[in-house]
């Protein structure tokens, strides 16, 4: 939980940061079950789906996952108008429609695009999904969605160990690095804007990274930035919308540097 704090501080001076609204339930209810929604904010959730989910229930969890998903749908709106928009947060791919995992407990990616195209502000949506962990919730809950298209690329043995179908899976053995990283991801790109979408949601998770203690993958700081750029150059001038992901290295400050290199290129970039 550190890398948020310590993120927010070393880009404090960068960005003009605004905290993230909260998002409401029936926002929230566009993707998800209203019994689980109400269960979770209620604090009626089993002990058995909070341990699925892996944090153990209060308060200020609900504040903060209102906010994660509220802050995807600021950013959402803000990249719609200025090209680009983040959020230092979100990015919770394992969030299922009656369930969390993972850490995850609502779709933040899923919300803002059925809220975007329920308004009318787009049509097909993308998600490009980089965290070392397949975004498995993303892809079922989109799976019968012919206007969204569903980009997944993580470590073939890590979690979740049952894959959901994403549009594309590009799956890694344990150990990759860079060049075969990078290798990959330039050949997939360009699928995901031949589907054409108005906008793109980059999942920009850090734990590919060879320090992360969850990842198994062996990428470095300048491949985790070569990886953005390929993005960041792919997307070319589609909305594109930047939710923060996983990154659990030891040091945390590893994963911190990622993530803000991260934004730093999008400034430059975008």
């Amino acid at each position: 939980m550190a890398k948020y704090r310590l993120l927010r501080e070393r880009l404090t001076g960068h960005f003009d940061l605004e905290p993230a609204p909260l998002a409401t339930a029936q926002e929230i209810e566009i993707a998800h079950d209203p019994a689980y929604v109400q269960n979770f904010l209620t604090g009626n959730l089993s002990p058995a789906a909070m341990r699925r989910i892996g944090f153990p229930w209060s308060a200020g969890l609900v504040q903060r996952t209102c906010a994660s998903v509220g802050g995807t749908l600021a950013a959402a709106r803000h990249a719609l108008s200025h090209g680009w928009g983040g959020t230092l947060a979100g990015g919770t791919h394992h969030g299922f429609y009656a369930e969390g995992s993972g850490y995850c407990i609502f779709n933040d990616l899923v919300i803002a695009i059925k809220t975007l195209r329920q308004e009318g502000l787009i049509r097909r949506a993308a998600v490009i999904d980089l965290d070392v962990h397949q975004g498995d919730g993303t892809a079922l809950l989109l799976a019968d969605d012919p206007l969204s298209y569903t980009l997944s690329a993580h470590g073939r043995l890590n979690f979740p160990f049952r894959k959901q179908r994403s549009t594309v899976d590009i799956e890694f053995e344990d150990g990759t690095e860079d060049a075969e990283y990078l290798a990959r991801l330039a050949t997939a790109l360009p699928t995901v804007m031949d589907f054409g979408p108005d906008i793109v949601f980059f999942q920009s998770g850090v734990d590919a990274l060879k320090t992360d203690a969850l990842g198994r993958l062996a990428l470095t700081l300048a491949g985790m930035g070569a990886r953005d750029r390929l993005v960041f150059q792919a997307v070319a001038d589609v909305p594109l919308v930047i939710t923060l992901g996983g990154g659990y290295s030891t040091p945390i400050e590893h994963t911190v540097d990622a993530h803000a290199q991260t934004f730093l290129a999008a400034a430059q970039l975008r």
